[in-house]
């Protein structure tokens, strides 16, 4: 098992192989180069570079053992990422991995056996053999390695048998810029390979050599560049396009025939482009009809662009036998000929076409009696005008009639495979049938313009296919443009006005129109009532808002209606039946200000104005309510007699009152004088007394106030007292203070001067007067600090003790000293 796992891991390369080995632990990948044998480390891993990814994949030992890139003679390497020094790697041994020129792309001609360094990309590529008809396209990928090389690419030429490296042409003479295409033709050159810069372009199958158009007689092809300019070359000519050139191909064919014409055959050509030939002139726009009388052989070119009619691409001429004709339409002039045979007519499709005349069936009828064939035929012709979408004309290629000497013609160019099936080029494709003017035909007496009367009040709309409007209002006639049409309107009928059957007119009335309905409402109190309208309508304002609305009665009616069961919907329907006229009138009209007209009701869309409306019935529905209603009025008128008859009699009563109300007046007059007499008396007097209370407020206020201000300022007083009795207060205290503190000095200092006296008598002795000292000194100092000890709150020991602390008077102060005996 050891030797087999040994085994497994020996590296065994014969000549032309290698393999690339991972060092996981570094990283590094090192090129084993044939013939060589190694035994690889645990830690060595073999691996693959993919070009596709640019990754090294891991591999089996024996999927990572690969041939060498050989180019034999005639091919040629190309090298992606070539190392920096220019240095392959040595057969034999294991090679470390080179600085590489990443991106770079050299081209190697063979005979090369090429090892591949970790990370390159190799491709081994034939030598490109041209034939006469063939080509290549090159380009330049790098600027500066293109120029630098250009000589050492491989290329021998169609005149020479020498197969030593040559150019075709000096490097000077050609544009070596980055993304430049060149065109190496096999009329030049039979075998080329690329140097270091410039790379062969593939086609869209993927070939690097292209193939030339070879064109014989009669034949030509067109190139259509990147500018949008077109070539048109005749043959006999093997064509090589330039990079950025195409050849223009129908149906997969890229060679076409050129058109073969007669005297009785034709082609109908736009000039696109200006230019000049045989001493004349041509601009842009003109339009020519080439017949073979002008020119037998028809070769397109840039300037011209064919016009087609259909499919058809060359006119032929029409066969008239004797006995039979034409109808020729002159399309500039509109007029139509007559041309009668025995003759072969060629028509100028520039400005002539051949057409057929489309009969009624009254007139076929009338005037071939009994002919079947000829009814039919020209129900066929009826039937194409219905197809060319009622055009009145047919021409002679839209039905199977009549004969063409240049159809046979036509028929035995078709038997080659594509060359012969059409034009290839610019052309204009126009419609076969011929678009008539637009005409109104009133009665054939009328033969021109079409005149329309308007009556007074009315007015109809005049439009044209430019957009164009405008209104003629009657009293007026007016003569209609070639495409001017009037604008119809549909109005609703009956009453109350539906849509069921509409009147359709084109005249409008504009004064004093008059559109009756019935509006079906219901009250506040849920009763259903009918009123039979008549409204007063005029338009006024702008004449081209008239014809906004279509249907301008159906406009104002559902608007009334909305506008009235709202209005009604407000009363009771006893209110409305007594004042429903003045409250149709008012909501519709407007109300009536005094000495001014009602403002009518305007709608904006279409400048119709209410001006009127009458009321003509107002009904409900519920006879049994009706009835009540009107006896209940026939009561009211009762009790309004009646009403009048007391009236009457109140009004003599009140004539007599009201002199007997005089009388009272007169004599309540009087005393009213008297009591204002009175009352402005005691109004006097009351003011006097209300000066004096108002006196005597004013007097007690002042006394107030004074005493007011008095008390504030004995309180400002006594806050000053107060304070300099406080002042006074710490003063004696700090007095008190000092004395205590001066009398304490003076005793301290009769004790020292006691003491200096003493030194001399015997130790005992000073002892006992010590003591006596002492225990008098303590009375002594008690005596005086009696009274701070009542001003701290303390006793008296507690004060001693505290101020002989840490003198030899403290054990004499203490509870616990004995005083000596006497």
């Amino acid at each position: 098992m050891v030797d087999e796992r040994r085994r497994e891991r020996d590296l065994i390369l014969a000549p032309n192989e290698y393999a690339f080995i991972l060092d996981e632990t570094k990283g590094n990948i090192v090129n084993y180069v044939g013939p060589h044998k190694t035994s690889l480390a645990n830690t060595d891993q073999p691996v693959v570079f993919d070009s596709t990814s640019k990754r090294f994949i891991r591999c089996e030992l024996f999927e990572a053992i690969r041939q060498f890139a050989i180019a034999p003679e005639g091919w040629y390497l190309v090298v992606k990422n070539p190392s920096q020094d220019g240095k392959d790697p040595k057969t034999g041994t294991a090679n470390s991995l080179p600085d590489l020129d990443v991106g770079k792309k050299v081209n190697i001609p063979g005979p090369m056996a090429f090892v591949p360094w970790p990370g390159q990309m190799v491709r081994v590529l034939q030598g490109h053999h041209l034939r006469s008809n063939q080509y290549l396209i090159v380009r330049v990928y790098d600027e500066e390695a293109a120029k630098k090389n250009w000589k050492k690419a491989v290329i021998k030429l169609q005149n020479t048998e020498n197969s030593d490296t040559s150019k075709n042409k000096n490097e000077g003479e050609l544009d070596l810029t980055m993304g430049k295409q060149i065109v190496i033709k096999g009329t030049e050159v039979s075998f080329y390979i690329p140097s270091t810069g410039v790379e062969v372009v593939i086609d869209e199958d993927g070939e690097y050599v292209r193939n030339a158009a070879t064109l014989e007689r009669l034949e030509y092809c067109i190139l259509l560049d990147e500018n949008g300019n077109k070539r048109f070359i005749k043959g006999p000519a093997v064509v090589f396009p330039e990079p950025t050139e195409a050849f223009v191909e129908k149906d997969g064919a890229r060679k076409f025939k050129a058109i073969e014409l007669n005297e009785i055959s034709g082609l109908y050509v736009k000039v696109i482009a200006p230019y000049e030939e045989d001493g004349k002139s041509y601009k842009v726009g003109d339009e020519l009809f080439i017949t073979g009388k002008d020119q037998m052989i028809y070769f397109p070119r840039p300037e011209h662009a064919i016009i087609r009619y259909g499919k058809a691409e060359v006119n032929y001429a029409v066969a008239i036998p004797a006995g039979e004709a034409r109808y020729v339409l002159n399309r500039i002039t509109g007029k139509i000929d007559l041309n009668t045979g025995p003759v072969m007519l060629l028509p100028d499709p520039r400005k002539e076409v051949i057409v057929r005349r489309v009969l009624t069936q009254k007139q076929v009828s009338l005037w071939f009696p009994g002919n079947q064939e000829a009814l039919e035929y020209n129900n066929k012709l009826m039937q194409q005008v219905k197809n060319d979408k009622g055009e009145p004309y047919v021409e002679v290629d839209a039905l199977s009639m009549g004969s063409s000497i240049a159809a046979p013609m036509a028929k035995s160019m078709k038997k080659e495979k594509v060359l012969e099936d059409g034009f290839v080029g610019d052309d204009f494709k126009r419609d076969k049938g011929y678009t008539p003017p637009r005409t109104i035909t009133l009665d054939t007496k009328y033969e021109g313009a079409v005149s329309i009367n308007a009556w007074t009040g009315y007015a109809f709309l005049v439009v044209s296919k430019t957009g164009s409007r405008k209104v003629v209002v009657g009293p007026n006639s007016c003569l209609l443009e070639y495409d001017e049409t009037l604008e119809p309107i549909e109005l609703s009928t009956g009453t109350p006005k539906t849509d069921k059957n509409l009147f359709k007119t084109v005249y409008l009335r504009v004064l004093h129109n008059k559109v009756s309905d019935i509006v079906d409402a219901d009250t506040k109190d849920f009763c259903e009532v009918a009123i039979r309208l008549s409204y007063r309508v005029n338009f006024e304002g702008d004449s081209e808002k008239w014809f906004n609305v279509e249907n301008y009665v159906k406009f104002l009616t559902d608007h009334m209606r909305s506008l009235l069961r709202s209005v009604i919907k407000r009363y009771g329907v006893e209110e409305f039946y007594r004042d429903g006229v003045s409250i149709i009138r008012n909501a519709i009209l407007g109300e009536q200000k005094e000495g001014e007209k009602r403002p009518g009701r305007v709608f904006q869309e279409n400048g119709m104005r209410i001006y009127d409306v009458e009321v003509l019935d107002l009904q409900i529905k519920n006879h049994l309510l009706s009835n009540l209603l009107i006896e209940t009025q026939q009561k009211m008128i009762q009790q309004a007699l009646e009403l009048d008859m007391s009236k009457k009699i109140l009004e003599v009563t009140k004539e007599r009152e009201k002199i007997q109300q005089e009388i009272e007046t007169s004599k309540a007059d009087t005393k009213k004088v008297k009591l204002e007499l009175e009352k402005n008396e005691i109004t006097q007097q009351r003011d006097v007394i209300l000066s004096k209370i108002e006196t005597e407020i004013f007097a007690e206020q002042q006394k107030l106030n004074y005493a007011l201000k008095k008390q504030s300022v004995l309180n400002d007083i006594s806050e000053a007292k107060l304070e300099r009795e406080r002042e006074r207060s710490d003063f004696e205290l700090s007095v008190k203070e000092k004395e205590m503190l001066q009398r304490v000095q003076e005793l301290q200092a009769d004790i020292e001067s006691i003491v200096k006296k003493a030194e001399a008598v015997s130790p005992h002795l000073i002892a006992a007067l010590q003591q006596f000292s002492d225990v008098a000194l303590v009375e002594k100092v008690a005596e005086s600090m009696s009274p701070l000890a009542i001003l701290g709150g303390k006793s008296v020991a507690e004060v001693f003790g505290q101020l002989v602390k840490g003198t030899i008077l403290e054990k004499i102060g203490s509870p616990d000293s004995k005083t000596p005996s006497k």
